[in-house]
């Protein structure tokens, strides 16, 4: 016989918790479905990132930078060192063969009794001759012997310098390795977040970014400025030859540079040797604490570490490479944190 008996409704405290715990779901999905459209960073946030990101990127560069120059000039002193060891060991080699020769000749010579050598010797002047002459060759062996020890200690030491600097060659490579790794880290984060933006978004990016470059041009007065000096006025005309160039990190030219490879390559081009980093660029020639006391080729230091240089233009702009996926451009002189001017 089947059961009728009403089926066990759940307890009071059972539906209190089934109820909170939905409530709960329904919040945590309503919280979850308001939040999702705020996750995407908008256009100027994905922008300020990525500004970031490249201004990191340009620290590493000048340092990446830093670190490749030290490495061809250590190669270069290692391979002058070598070649100057080489030639030691040479010079030593027949400070050695000569002594040997003199050594043996003189054992040959000596193996008589002087005495008896000019007793029977048919012609006694010509004895003393060589005795005379057995007499100076001992003094030479000794000069011999003491240029002998001193290009072993020249040698020893220059031997040691040459250690020394592979071993700083070494420890180079490796933070060029590290700083390279870096700045394509930067480039690579900044790039996805590049990529997260839509098509619609990006374009509004590249037009602000051509709208200000024109604007930028437009300003800039050179009649108004006066050049710093023929020389640097030169640099500059050849940085401006350069106008539209990509900026490629540890770039110096022609096609492609970063910041202080365009500055270096524009004076090299005026005939005028500077470093290659910024850093070093900041320490080549005067200092200009004043916006209005710079001229037009003045270089133009920006960031409290010394990271960024361009030229002075005129009329308040400056003309540079300024970070990836730009090209040489003018821009304002107050879009980045000035520093001093340095002239030439």
């Amino acid at each position: 016989m089947a059961s009728h008996r009403r089926p066990k409704q759940p307890s009071r405290a059972r539906v209190t918790v089934l109820t909170t715990a939905a409530a709960a779901a329904v919040a945590i999905s309503s919280q979850a479905a308001n939040a999702a459209p705020s996750e995407k960073p908008s256009k100027d946030e994905v922008k300020a990132k990525v500004d970031k990101l490249y201004e990191q990127a340009e620290q590493a560069t000048e340092k990446y930078n830093g670190a490749k120059e030290k490495q061809e000039k250590l190669q270069k002193e290692i391979s002058t060192i070598q070649d100057d060891v080489a030639r030691g060991q040479e010079e030593l080699n027949e400070l050695r063969d000569a002594m040997g020769l003199a050594a043996a000749a003189q054992y040959r010579t000596g193996s008589i009794d002087s005495s008896l050598q000019l007793f029977l010797s048919s012609n006694p002047d010509d004895y003393l001759d060589k005795a005379s002459t057995a007499d100076q060759l001992s003094a030479q062996q000794v000069d011999s012997l003491k240029k002998i020890q001193q290009k072993q200690r020249e040698l020893a030491q220059q031997r040691a310098e040459a250690a020394d600097k592979l071993k700083d060659l070494s420890s180079t490579r490796t933070e060029l390795g590290e700083k390279k790794k870096e700045v394509q880290g930067k480039l690579a984060e900044a790039q996805k977040l590049l990529n997260s933006l839509s098509a619609a978004e990006k374009a509004a990016l590249a037009a602000e970014e051509q709208r200000a470059s024109r604007s930028a041009a437009d300003r800039v007065d050179l009649g108004n400025t006066g050049p710093a000096s023929g020389r640097a006025m030169a640099a500059f005309q050849a940085a401006q030859g350069k106008i539209g160039s990509p900026y490629v990190y540890g770039a110096t030219g022609p096609s492609s540079f970063d910041c202080s490879g365009l500055t270096s390559w524009a004076f090299a081009q005026a005939g005028v040797s500077i470093p290659r980093i910024s850093q070093d660029q900041a320490n080549a020639g005067t200092r200009i604490y004043s916006q209005s006391e710079l001229k037009v080729g003045d270089l133009v230091i920006f960031y409290g570490d010394l990271h960024h240089v361009g030229f002075y233009a005129g009329n308040g702009q400056i003309l540079h490479a300024p970070r990836t996926g730009t090209v040489v451009r003018y821009e304002s002189i107050n879009n980045m944190p000035f520093q001093f001017g340095v002239r030439i």
